[in-house]
């Protein structure tokens, strides 16, 4: 009788593993953008845009929401996340200093993207 009991609750405890278990895939676009000075330094204090470009049905262009912003730390680094893949714009600031360029973020992925301040 304990045995069954023992055996039962196992079993049990296994499907429950099994049925609650993760199986998701991690879909987050994880994104880091370095700025650098044009010998290829680290460009600490640079104000990061990052969004993304819409072309409307007259032909203009306008700023979609999906948009971040920040500031690259000492080593020149500054790190996102979003939900979805995308492709975004970006521009770097600082003083009289700009640096662009354009990444594609990927499912699942980390991207990194360097971006030069001239």
């Amino acid at each position: 009788m304990k045995v069954k009991l023992f055996i039962t609750t196992l079993a049990l405890g296994f499907i429950t593993i099994a049925f609650t278990s993760s199986c998701e895939k991690k879909t987050d676009c994880k994104l880091t953008i370095r700025t650098v000075d044009s010998s290829g330094m680290a460009f600490a204090g640079a104000n990061v845009k990052l969004y993304a470009n819409v072309k409307t049905a007259s032909g203009s262009t306008v700023e979609a929401d999906l948009k971040a912003e920040g500031v690259s730390d000492a080593a020149g680094s500054s790190t996102y996340t979003f939900k979805l893949p995308a492709i975004l714009d970006i521009k770097a600031v600082s003083g009289g200093k700009t640096g662009i360029g354009i990444i594609k973020l990927e499912e699942g992925k980390m991207v990194e993207k360097v971006v030069t301040l001239k």
